[in-house]
C-alpha cells in the first residue's frame, strides 16, 4: 500500500493518520516550511522544524499547538517513522521522510540544491517514492551561482547611489529577504518593511545570526532611505509610496526574472534571477540522488517536467495540489492584516504591519 495519497485536503498518510502541508483544516499537519501556500490556520496540531515554529507563530498566531523536531531525529506517529531533512529552501524548511514496514516516501515541499549561506543545505534522502515541486521545471531555468547574482545586485545599487536614486529590492518576506540582508548588510544600512522586520526578530530570538536592519517607520526621511537599501515584499512592489521616494529604482529578485518578459510584466527597473527554488538541473540532480522508483510532480511546470522524467526512465506522475502561489498568498496575508494598505501618506504605506 502506498504511504501517501493526494486528497481534497492535502497529502495524506493513512497509516499515520496525518497530512503534510494540508490546505484544509485537519487534526495533525506535518509542515514542510512557513510559506503561506504550504501552511494554513485552523489545524488542531502542527509538527515542524524548530526554526519553522516562530514563523507559524508570527503568521498564524500564538494560540497554536505546535510540536517541533530538529533535523535527522526520528519519531513514530501511529507506527509511521517520521523525520525531517533539510530542504535548503528557506530557514527551517524540511523534507518529510516517512517510513512504514520498509517502505520509504519523502515529501520535499519546496527546495533548492545550492547552499545559500543561511538556510541549512539541502540533503538528498534515499527513498522509494519522492514528491517533487516543479516551479522552475523547464530547461530555460538555469541559475547563475549565487555570488554572481549578488555581484550584479551590488553593482546596480552602486550605480543607483551614483545617480542619487533609492535602491528598492522586492523580495519575499520569508527567505529571499533574509538572503539579501545577509549578503548586502556589510555595505549599506538596510531598511525593511514590517513583515520582514517581524520575521527577522523571530529568527534572531531563535538563535539565527542575521545582520541588523532598520524597520521602516513614518519618522524615517526619504533622504535617509536613499543612502541605504530598501527591501519590501512583492505585495507592495507597485505601491504609490515607491513613486514618492527619492527617484526610486526597483529591482525584483525572483527566478522569474530569468525571462526578460517577466521584467516588463513587473514594470521593474531591474530584475535579478535569485530564487529559493531549484532550477532545471537542480531538480534533476535532486531527484536522481534519491534513487526513487516513483516521482510525484506537483506545482509548477508539472506536465513538461513529469513527461521528461518518464522519457529518461524515471517513473513519474502528475499531481494536482494547491501549492505554488507564494506571492498571491503573501499578498492576501498582507491585505488581511493591514489596516491602511492605501493610507493617506507614502510612509504609512511603507509601515503597514503584517
Amino acid at each position: 500500500m502506498a504511504l501517501i495519497s493526494f486528497t481534497n485536503k492535502g497529502i495524506y498518510c493513512k497509516q499515520g493518520n496525518f497530512y503534510i502541508d494540508p490546505w484544509k483544516p485537519v487534526d495533525l499537519a506535518v509542515t514542510t516550511h512557513g510559506h503561506a501556500d504550504h501552511v494554513k490556520w485552523g489545524n488542531k496540531a502542527y509538527l515542524c522544524h524548530e526554526l519553522t515554529k516562530p514563523i507559524l507563530e508570527q503568521r498564524l498566531g500564538h494560540d497554536l499547538h505546535i510540536e517541533t523536531l530538529p533535523y535527522n531525529k526520528e519519531i513514530s506517529i501511529n507506527g509511521v517513522k517520521v523525520s525531517l531533512f533539510p530542504a535548503g529552501h528557506v530557514i527551517g524548511s524540511s523534507q518529510i521522510r516517512l517510513e512504514y514496514k520498509g517502505e520509504i516516501c519523502v515529501v520535499s515541499g519546496d527546495y533548492k540544491v545550492e547552499y545559500d549561506g543561511i538556510s541549512t543545505a539541502f540533503e538528498p534522502v534515499k527513498c522509494h517514492s519522492f514528491v517533487s515541486e516543479s516551479t522552475f521545471g523547464l530547461p530555460i531555468y538555469k541559475w547563475k551561482p549565487q555570488q554572481l547574482v549578488f555581484d550584479e545586485i551590488k553593482n546596480w545599487i552602486a550605480d543607483n547611489h551614483d545617480k542619487q536614486k533609492t535602491s528598492v529590492l522586492v523580495a519575499y518576506s520569508l527567505g529571499k529577504a533574509q538572503r539579501l540582508i545577509k549578503n548586502l548588510a556589510a555595505d549599506h544600512h538596510i531598511y525593511v518593511h514590517n513583515s520582514i522586520a517581524n520575521l527577522n526578530e523571530r529568527f534572531i530570538q531563535a538563535g539565527v545570526d542575521l545582520p541588523k536592519t532598520i524597520r521602516i517607520t513614518p519618522e524615517i526621511k526619504k533622504e535617509e532611505l536613499q543612502q541605504g537599501i530598501v527591501i519590501v515584499p512583492p505585495a507592495l512592489a507597485d505601491g504609490r509610496w515607491i513613486k514618492n521616494l527619492q527617484s526610486a529604482a526597483t529591482g525584483v529578485c525572483s527566478g522569474w526574472m530569468q525571462v526578460r518578459a517577466s521584467r516588463r510584466w513587473r514594470s521593474a527597473d531591474a530584475g535579478f534571477a535569485l530564487s529559493d527554488h531549484a532550477d532545471w538541473p537542480g531538480l534533476l540532480s535532486a531527484i536522481k540522488a534519491t534513487t526513487a522508483e516513483k516521482v510525484y510532480v506537483t506545482h509548477g511546470f508539472v506536465s513538461t517536467f513529469s513527461k521528461y522524467l518518464n522519457e529518461i526512465g524515471i517513473a513519474s506522475e502528475e499531481v494536482v495540489t494547491r501549492y505554488g502561489n507564494e506571492e498571491e498568498e503573501e499578498k492576501k496575508e498582507l491585505e488581511e492584516n493591514t489596516a491602511t494598505a492605501n493610507g493617506p501618506s507614502p510612509q504609512q504605506d511603507i509601515a503597514t504591519t503584517e
